[in-house]
């Protein structure tokens, strides 16, 4: 008896989980934590502007040419309009001769809600970190970068209302992560010089070959 009613428990917090896990529509690349900054932000965005913003976050192999608008439709009942949906896509295929991977697509329910944030900048807050080569795994990237894209997202949306929103990565945040990458490419352009262009220079300017 005692087991059924713990069983009973996991899956009413299950249910509820589930129930409460509105703005992922789906999730096939990042963790918990991750999930539960999407939603905050998401709650917070649909709250005090009316707008929703959801995200698809998949795995699928999407091949060159691939419609993100149509393959958006199949989620349609799942989102209350007006809607923006952020799709990231890091193993679709973008060039078939060069292999290379990775889209983000922006599909909103109108024109209105499409002209509330700047594409590139969104696009461009998700992709910068999966772009940069270091340590961190794949998986890790993913995570971060699709938590700032969707908080750029949101934070454009909320400015073009005139209000705050609390619950976004600051901006300091997303400003020290652009310094940052700045810096790895000053440092491996400073390499660059120090191993591989002052050597030529010197030997050019010495007359030799």
């Amino acid at each position: 008896m005692k087991q059924a009613r713990v069983g009973f428990a996991l899956l009413v917090l299950l249910l509820s989980t589930l129930l409460n896990a509105t703005h992922f529509i789906k999730n096939d690349l990042t963790n918990r934590e991750a999930s539960t900054i999407i939603e905050d932000i998401g709650n917070e965005l649909s709250s005090k502007t009316g707008i929703n913003a959801y995200v698809i976050a998949t795995n699928e192999k999407f091949p060159v040419g691939f419609n993100l608008v149509e393959y958006s439709k199949r989620y349609e009942n799942n989102m209350s309009k007006p809607f923006v949906l952020l799709i990231f896509a890091p193993n679709a295929l973008v060039t078939t001769k060069s292999k290379a991977t990775g889209r983000v697509g922006l599909i909103t329910s109108s024109s209105d809600v499409r002209g509330m944030y700047d594409s590139d900048d969104v696009k461009d807050s998700t992709i910068d970190v999966v772009a940069t080569k270091d340590k961190n795994s794949k998986k890790d990237k993913y995570t971060i970068g699709i938590v700032q894209g969707y908080s750029e997202l949101a934070d454009q949306i909320a400015s073009t209302k005139g209000v705050e929103m609390t619950k976004t990565l600051p901006n300091e945040t997303r400003t020290i992560i652009g310094y940052l990458k700045y810096l790895v490419l000053f440092g491996s352009a400073i390499v660059l010089w120090i191993l591989v262009i002052r050597p030529i220079v010197v030997r050019i300017k010495n007359g030799k070959k």
